[in-house]
């Protein structure tokens, strides 16, 4: 399959299971993700986020109630609707392989389990998208399950499980460097651990380059 089939596989999916989607997942705690992005985030606030693939909304509505202008984008009709009524945020339907993101607009983004859809061979453009909309100095949030690299389906759901150096040397490749790193769940054994979160500052264009 191509990756334009295989997103829209794993669109389709999502789709066809938004309300028990909604259900399972609006009691997790992220909150550690979500301090971890603010917390890296250098301009002055309240900040302009993006939530990319935010689902059904929750996130979107955390990121609203601590102040800040939220933005949710997702690839699911019923999601972004569902986004829409649950934070009362602008929330934009785009492919993840057919973005038009405005260009050095959010202070942050927030890719809570989202980017890991992406085949391992479209990330450099998706990442690439991603560094085009943060501001000089943006801060990326990104938490996948991580694995040995390998790629396939986990139902109707397409996945890359990928370890921490390529992680690194794909976002350092889309010009991002690293702030940190740490896995998830807290408090449990590392092998039980199967989020990779990690951080990273857009970087900043040399003003010796600059004309």
């Amino acid at each position: 399959m191509t990756p334009a089939e295989l997103a829209a596989t794993t669109i389709d999916h999502y789709t066809h299971h938004a309300q028990s989607y909604q259900a399972g997942t609006l009691d997790h705690d992220v909150s550690q993700n979500i301090a971890a992005l603010l917390a890296a985030i250098q301009s002055p606030p309240p900040w302009r986020v993006l939530d990319f693939g935010c689902g059904p909304g929750r996130d979107l509505r955390t990121f609203t109630e601590l102040g800040h202008h939220a933005v949710g984008l997702d690839g699911a009709a019923p999601f972004v609707a569902m986004a829409q009524a649950y934070s009362g945020c602008e929330v934009w339907q785009q492919n993840f392989l057919a973005l038009d993101l405005p260009a050095e607009s959010f202070d942050g983004v927030y890719a809570c389990a989202t980017l890991f859809h992406v085949p391992r061979t479209a990330l450099p453009q998706v990442l690439a998208q991603l560094h085009h909309t943060l501001k000089p100095d943006g801060v990326l949030f990104c938490s996948n399950p991580h694995g040995r690299d390998q790629e396939g389906f986990s139902g109707s759901r397409y996945g890359a499980y990928l370890s921490l150096e390529t992680w690194r040397n794909l976002l350092t490749n889309a010009g991002f460097v690293e702030l940190s790193h740490f896995f998830r769940p807290p408090g449990v054994p590392r092998a039980q651990q199967i989020w990779l979160a990690s951080v990273w500052r857009k970087k900043s264009s040399d003003p010796a380059l600059a004309t």
